[in-house]
């Protein structure tokens, strides 16, 4: 075992990052992809979103189905505490850490813009989901 932050700190960034990253992510964007309005209807993606917006949610999906599965690949090696795991949790990490900062501003330019897709609470949790959990990984990453 590596040096950690805390006792199995690992096995907690791995949760986390199959949980966020993974699943929600990659099984969620990926079935954005397939069939939006599936997606729209399970609360995967939004039902009311104006033409532009959906053309650039359409482009983040594509973009983290494209990366998304190394997440489930990271998150089972940092449970399983593989020393490959340690380098490989630095891409879900940065981009997690990335996503929650975009997502902060993507929503709050949509609110100024008067065409308001998410609630404040959803907003804070998601951000902070993400946040927290790629802070975690890079941290754990870093040791």
């Amino acid at each position: 075992m590596t040096d950690q932050i805390f006792p199995y700190a690992n096995i907690i960034a791995g949760i986390l990052i199959f949980i966020v990253g993974f699943i929600f992510h990659w099984v969620g964007q990926l079935i954005t992809l397939i069939n939006w309005d599936f997606a729209a209807k399970i609360g995967l993606a939004e039902m009311n979103m104006i033409p532009e917006f959906k053309v650039y949610e359409n482009a983040i999906a594509a973009a983290d189905v494209m990366i998304g599965w190394i997440y489930g690949i990271a998150a089972a090696g940092l449970i399983l505490d593989a020393q490959w795991a340690y380098k490989l949790a630095w891409f879900p990490a940065v981009i997690m850490v990335y996503h929650s900062l975009s997502f902060w501003f993507w929503v709050g330019n949509q609110n100024k813009s008067g065409h308001p897709i998410h609630s404040n609470s959803f907003r804070i949790g998601w951000f902070l989901a993400n946040f927290v959990t790629g802070v975690l990984a890079i941290l754990v990453a870093w040791r």
